[in-house]
This record gives structure tokens, sequence and C-alpha cells, in this order.
């Protein structure tokens, strides 16, 4: 899984997201909001957090909570936590190959003629680094 670091990287890059079933993500509330499961992994699921399209934008849902004080939240206030093949398909038509070294996997993108590499131990986090490089080279 990628690190919330990184997944707030890739929101400001240019990132969207548009909820569906199975994803992951982390509250990111201002800072003078202060809730203990900040650091807390939630997924979307139509039984308990489910996304729903107002006039005002797309709320998450918490369902049947009721040990909460909180009963949604806006995209605006949740950081996106891509799965691996959600990072691999963002990449698209760059995406050359995902390789498997000792310590450590590495992903290969071309950019306009540019064979670009990012290495990490875990291969989400090396997708995303990926996904952040062609993100900011298309800002």
């Amino acid at each position: 899984m990628i690190t919330r670091e990184l997944a707030r990287d890739l929101r400001e890059a240019g990132l969207v997201w548009h909820p569906v079933a199975a994803d992951r993500f982390q509250l990111d509330l201002p800072d003078e909001v202060e809730l203990e499961v900040e650091a807390d992994v939630f997924v979307v699921s139509d039984l308990t957090i489910e996304a729903r399209s107002t006039p005002t934008g797309t709320l998450l849902a918490f369902n049947g909570t009721t040990e909460w004080a909180l009963d949604s939240v806006t995209l605006a206030d949740a950081v996106w936590l891509p799965h691996e093949d959600q990072l691999r398909e963002l990449l698209g038509g760059t995406f050359r190959m995902l390789r498997r070294d000792r310590d450590a996997f590495t992903v290969e993108i071309e950019m306009l003629g540019e064979e670009l590499s990012f290495e990490h131990p875990d291969p989400s986090e090396a997708y995303g680094r990926a996904l952040l490089a062609l993100l900011r080279r298309a800002q």
C-alpha cells in the first residue's frame, strides 16, 4: 500500500479520485479537527462507506457507524490510497515493466522517448512514484 504522503502528493499533482467499491482511503482533515481515526484505513463499500453524488460533490457516507460522530466527509477530506493495479492502469501506455530485484521492485516507464525507473521495496510505492513523475511532467 502506498504511503499517505505519496497519496497526498499524487492528489496535489492532479490525480482525481472517483470512488468505487474496494477503494481504500484515509481521512485528511484540517489541522484544527482532531480525530483519533485519522490514521485508520477505510474501504469504500456499499454497506459501510458509500460514495454518494450530491449537487456539491461526492460525499463518503459512513453508514451504520453509530460510534462515530462523523456521518460523512467530502472527497477533499479524504486521501485515496490506490491499489497496485489501479496505479498500473493509470500509468497507461507509459508503463513498460515491473521487475523484482533482490530487495526492491523497479517500475519502468517511458515518457517522451525517455526511459525512467522507480525503485522501492513495495511495488505499489514504486508504481505510485512513477505515476507522480508522470503527473508532474504533465503540469
